[in-house]
């Protein structure tokens, strides 16, 4: 069983910063990509960041140049650092891990963390 556990959201002010952290366990061999989505309500799931086990990165275009997206491969982890975070930004963020390759064989498409809150105010 692959689990992907989230930690680092809360509560912030517009302009500052948060740093999202993402760990997956459960005997993974390799994991093509991690990456974050978030959520806002009333609206779509939408990608935030993805990053590849190469260490490839792709963005959506409302983050570009203040969120940033890094990967422990050793670990299994993967981060998320925000920075002039603003209203717009206000949303469950989920931890994805794509083409997750377990010791004993198995393959896992996709597997989801349960989402962290992070919410920008003043």
């Amino acid at each position: 069983q692959v689990q992907l556990v989230e930690s680092g959201g809360g509560l912030v002010q517009p302009g500052g910063s948060l740093r999202l952290s993402c760990a997956a366990s459960g005997s993974i061999v390799r994991t093509n990509a991690m990456g974050w989505y978030r959520q806002a309500p009333g609206k779509q799931r939408e990608l935030v960041a993805i990053i590849t086990n190469g260490g490839i990165t792709n963005y959506a275009d409302s983050v570009k140049g203040r969120f940033t997206i890094a990967r422990d491969n050793a670990k299994n982890t993967v981060y998320l650092q925000m920075n002039s975070l603003q209203p717009v930004d206000t949303a469950v963020y989920y931890c994805n891990a794509h083409g997750v390759r377990r010791s004993s064989g198995s393959y896992y498409d996709d597997e989801w963390g349960q989402g962290t809150q992070v919410t920008v105010s003043s």
